[in-house]
């Protein structure tokens, strides 16, 4: 029998967007497939954009607004899948994903190994794609992968994954008190938990940029720092609860290094926690390096304002070029 593959999409004001991230798991061309979408208390239209698709096949859930590892534990508590897709609600998926997946743990899987897959990024339209390879993007044992993932800072986005329900199981729920970087903890824990990871290079994922609105935009907020420092703090513990050498503490600190900018140097509570956590690894953090354009500016105005002022820079850099592209795809649809 064809195994199911349950496809759960969390889903919280995204009312543009969840449509096509629908469509794109109905167009799926593995037949045997249920989908739960959670709206997890969205304020705009999600919910009733999303309930146009419900039937035999498609489920749509809401509840309070709780955040979205809430909404993905309760997708799963409902889900019924031999495999799980997770989906985000404003990304997409290639038609032939999931099958060609399946068919990869038939030929070379067991229930403990892990199927990943090529992703783009993208902003309004999916063909414009850009598809970079990473070190990431090859078969590798569990620890190699995190070690590369924490040394070179690379990321694979959620959509990307395909997990045995067994797998799921043993890797826990998703942590509730994360609300940024929550999908760099949890799969962490699915890695760790996984016999392999192998690579599914014949299919994507389209990853969206959202721009200012997306929730790992990462704005200065409280909320979001503490879960940042929580998930970091977490993932060293849980990579060096398999190996705690030399090699795994040098990937961790680059980790850590990475993020500093983000604390340093107001935030003086994760800054001394991060610090302590170095410590264990055997070295320090040190002042972060800006670049060129804003060194100088934090000699004259401080390091509070230079962050804002990078910060409010990227922010408009990103709306400048998502604009344009949303620009171009209207465009095409003219052309069209």
């Amino acid at each position: 029998m064809r195994p199911l593959v349950s496809i759960l999409i969390p889903a919280y004001n995204a009312e543009r967007w969840i449509a096509d991230t629908i469509k794109s798991a109905l167009d799926q061309t593995w037949p045997n497939k249920e989908i739960i979408i959670v709206d997890d208390g969205s304020r705009d239209q999600t919910l009733q954009v999303a309930r146009r698709f419900a039937s035999k096949d498609v489920s749509v859930v809401t509840q309070e607004n709780q955040g979205a590892s809430v909404a993905r534990n309760e997708a799963f508590a409902l889900c019924q899948g031999d495999y799980i897709q997770w989906l985000d609600a404003d990304d997409l998926l290639g038609p032939t994903k999931i099958a060609s997946q399946v068919q990869a743990a038939d030929r070379h899987g067991s229930d403990w190994t892990l199927f990943s897959s090529a992703w783009g990024r993208f902003y309004y339209r999916a063909d414009k794609a850009t598809f970079d390879p990473t070190a990431l993007w090859c078969d590798l044992s569990p620890v190699e992968w995190l070690l590369r993932k924490m040394g070179q800072n690379l990321h694979m986005p959620p959509a990307t994954w395909l997990i045995s329900r067994k797998l799921t199981h043993a890797a826990g729920p998703w942590d509730t008190r994360l609300s940024l970087d929550d999908d760099g903890e949890y799969f962490c824990r699915v890695i760790l938990a996984s016999d392999a990871v192998r690579f599914v290079p014949d299919v994507k994922v389209f990853y969206r940029r959202s721009g200012s609105s997306s929730l790992s935009n990462k704005d200065a907020s409280y909320k979001k720092l503490k879960s940042q420092s929580l998930s970091m703090r977490l993932q060293v513990e849980n990579i060096r609860s398999l190996e705690d050498s030399e090699r795994v503490r040098a990937a961790c600190l680059n980790y850590l290094q990475t993020r500093f900018l983000r604390f340093y140097p107001e935030h003086t509570a994760f800054v001394n926690q991060l610090q302590q956590l170095a410590a264990t690894l055997g070295g320090q953090l040190e002042v972060p390096r800006l670049s060129w354009k804003y060194s100088w500016m934090q000699k004259v105005v401080g390091w509070a304002m230079v962050k804002c002022i990078r910060r409010r820079y990227n922010q408009w850099k990103s709306a400048v070029i998502g604009s344009w592209h949303k620009t171009l795809s209207c465009f095409d649809k003219i052309g069209t």
